[in-house]
């Protein structure tokens, strides 16, 4: 597939215990239908080739013969079919039997990757058969070819990519780190575990922490219906997850196939940042040949900063607005303020900061009435904007300041010989310096702090007056994007009664604006949206470019299905185009924009965050765009 993206599927079997050749053509029939599928990696349970439940019957040198011939025909049947192929057998090398998982692809055997541990949680009494792996690496001989043994990495040879095998209880070890830094993006883990109460959510849990700690996307698939029930049964439960982010879940006592991408650029991308000098040789490289031309079946929300799931959302948002509170809270004990200012705009940010500075008033010991809301009018005031500080101010029952700065900013205008109708940035802009002015002057005589109101999609836009709305003396939303500040503010709104649920559900209702234009009988003249794009799709855009280093060609690609029937392909296109010449131009504001606390994954902060020159160049990203 494109950009990066392995198609990957499991295949559970109905098999029957030691029934080798029926057990082999239900291995073809899996592999047909995955073919269809356009499937590149195939995964299928521990030992399924015997069975996992065949106890001293793996002693037996005919179901080992049995079982190694069922293997050839499999591989045979996968002549020139380009999948990588992964199903378990048993294995006798040098007098021991080995719990081996075989990987074909093309007719060929490419190698056995044997399981290293045998006791613990996986320690069933049906494989006490089998001999630990001891680590030292080797060759099975069969019909004359040397078929490594032991611990390999394979790998694509036209994309690049690796794949790694785990057995069993070999995943609560080292290794899948340990194969992450040898190279393998994508790890497959067959085994074997009785279906029990609460098994299945401990596995999603120990594939989560695996394949965060690896950095890695685990393909895991377990023993299905098939198998023995003398004292246990087995359900069949699969799933794939990419760096602790679910892919897919197969429910328990379900056969058959399961589908879903991974995408191996992000996987290399998150690497690069993390593990920086580290690496591994220790597994041997065997290379294969894959390709698949399907489709990308894998959704991406359109609100990856906001969950879709409404238990979720509440969690986090809730959370997140905890998160703020705490670190205001520390910048107002460490600073010794008595008070918290912020300007009221009638808008979603300046909402949101003011329900932290109600929570981080609390905390530390101080009342709503030590909260100064400055509601400062100008030319482009609405009526609507302006009553609903005023609402917001009194249902809160902070202390209200109402400060018009008209003649202030037309006497500044007039100072600098500024013609009045000439409705430029000098203009829009006059406004907010005057404004964060009036804050900080209020904070100093106040002994307050003035807290900064804009959120992270306006920062990467750089869509803030240099010295206006993006200075303040802590930053409180400023990596919460405006998707985010709207969901939580709504959280917020469910949650409150009376006059504040009514004016928060207005604002909600209201236009995004910076209000810097004058107003037209009292209504909003100038809307955010219709000038630098939805914040919708920038939210996307932030997340894709920035938060999984995908580039221009790749997140078009994403958001033009992510977003069908919603934006055509040349309006994406044309506000991507907009968000990576303006991220990439207004580096100089993010490069001394005050502090603020950190909330997700993504941020923007040049403390550490992103380290990014103020000059850099946007050609090569646009090119890459207007290619499309």
């Amino acid at each position: 597939m494109k950009f990066g993206f392995v198609k990957v599927g499991t295949f559970v079997p109905e098999i029957k215990v030691c029934d080798t050749e029926y057990n082999a053509e239900e291995i073809k029939r899996g592999i047909t239908l995955a073919l269809k599928n356009n499937v590149e990696i195939l995964a299928f349970p521990e030992l399924s080739i015997t069975g996992a439940t065949c106890g001293d019957l793996y002693y037996s040198d005919t179901l080992l013969n049995a079982a190694l011939a069922s293997l050839k025909k499999v591989a045979e049947f996968t002549k020139d079919i380009n999948m990588l192929v992964f199903l378990g057998l048993p294995l006798k090398k040098d007098g021991k039997i080995y719990d081996v998982c075989a990987a074909v692809n093309n007719g060929n055997i490419l190698g056995f990757v044997p399981r290293e541990v045998i006791s613990g949680a996986f320690d069933e009494y049906s494989k006490s058969a089998f001999s630990a792996f001891d680590g030292e690496d080797g060759f099975v001989y069969l019909e004359g070819k040397e078929i490594p043994f032991g611990n390999i990495v394979f790998k694509e040879k036209t994309f690049g990519y690796g794949v790694g095998v785990i057995i069993g209880a070999d995943l609560f070890t080292e290794i899948p780190r340990e194969l992450s830094l040898s190279g393998a993006s994508v790890i497959v883990h067959p085994f074997s575990l009785p279906e029990l109460i609460g098994s299945e959510e401990n596995m999603k849990v120990a594939l989560k922490d695996a394949s965060m700690n690896g950095l890695t996307a685990i393909v895991s698939v377990n023993a299905g219906a098939g198998e023995s029930t003398t004292d246990e049964v087995y359900g069949g439960f699969s799933a794939g997850y990419e760096c602790g982010k679910p892919l897919f879940n197969s429910p328990a006592f379900n056969t058959g196939l399961s589908v879903s991408e991974i995408d191996t650029d992000f996987i290399a991308f998150s690497r690069s940042r993390r593990f920086k000098g580290e690496g591994s040789s220790d597994a041997v490289t065997v290379e294969f040949s894959a390709s698949g031309d399907g489709e990308l079946t894998r959704k991406y929300p359109k609100t990856p900063f906001v969950p879709t799931d409404e238990t979720e959302r509440n969690i986090r948002c809730e959370k997140i607005l905890e998160l703020q509170a705490q670190g205001l809270k520390k910048r107002l004990e460490h600073t010794g303020a008595k008070k918290i200012v912020l300007g009221l705009s009638g808008g979603l940010d300046s909402t949101l900061a003011l329900l932290v500075a109600e929570r981080a008033a609390l905390l530390s010991g101080l009342t709503v009435r030590d909260i100064i809301t400055c509601t400062m009018p100008c030319f482009g005031t609405s009526s609507r904007t302006f009553e609903n500080t005023i609402r917001l101010s009194k249902a809160f029952g902070t202390t209200l300041k109402k400060i018009d700065i008209t003649k202030a900013v037309e006497r500044h205008l007039k100072d600098i010989k500024h013609d009045k109708s000439t409705l430029d940035a000098a203009f829009e802009n006059a406004q907010a310096r005057e404004r964060t002015q009036v804050l900080l002057d209020v904070a100093n005589m106040e002994n307050g702090l003035a807290i900064g109101t804009g959120d992270m999609s306006e920062i990467a836009l750089g869509w803030a007056t240099y010295n206006g709305d993006h200075m303040s003396m802590y930053g409180v939303n400023c990596t919460v994007t405006k998707t985010l500040v709207r969901a939580i503010v709504e959280t917020q709104a469910e949650k409150r009664r009376g006059k504040i649920k009514a004016v928060l559900c207005d604002i909600l209702d209201t236009p995004v604006s910076p209000e810097l234009l004058p107003a037209k009988d009292g209504d909003i003249s100038q809307k955010t949206e219709n000038i630098v794009g939805p914040y919708i799709l920038h939210d996307f855009f932030l997340y894709h470019l920035i938060g999984r280093g995908s580039s221009p060609r790749k997140v078009y690609y994403l958001a033009e299905k992510t977003f069908k029937g919603e934006y055509d392909g040349e309006t994406v296109k044309k506000w991507l185009k907009t968000f990576i010449r303006r991220f990439i131009a207004q580096q100089f504001k993010r490069s001394c924009s005050p502090d603020g606390v950190r909330v997700g994954s993504v941020d923007l902060s040049p403390r550490g965050a992103l380290k990014m020159p103020s000059d850099a160049a946007a050609t090569v990203w646009l090119k890459e765009l207007e290619s499309i």
